[in-house]
């Protein structure tokens, strides 16, 4: 059992910003021009990571 209750983490993580977080837009415009190509959102992957980066032509 953890330090709050799951009514309480539920509220809690809900209120976590799915998307277009301020270090996401701060990190995508950069490694864009760095060259680098990515996908957001990629539900196919454990986690559903935010920023997906397939290959990197650095």
């Amino acid at each position: 059992m953890g330090i709050v209750s799951p009514e309480q983490r539920s509220r809690m993580m809900a209120a976590v910003p799915q998307r277009d977080s301020t270090p996401e837009l701060i990190v995508r415009p950069l490694a864009h021009g760095m060259g680098c190509r990515y996908r957001l959102q990629v539900r196919t992957l454990p986690g559903s990571p935010d920023i997906v980066f397939p290959a990197c032509g650095a």
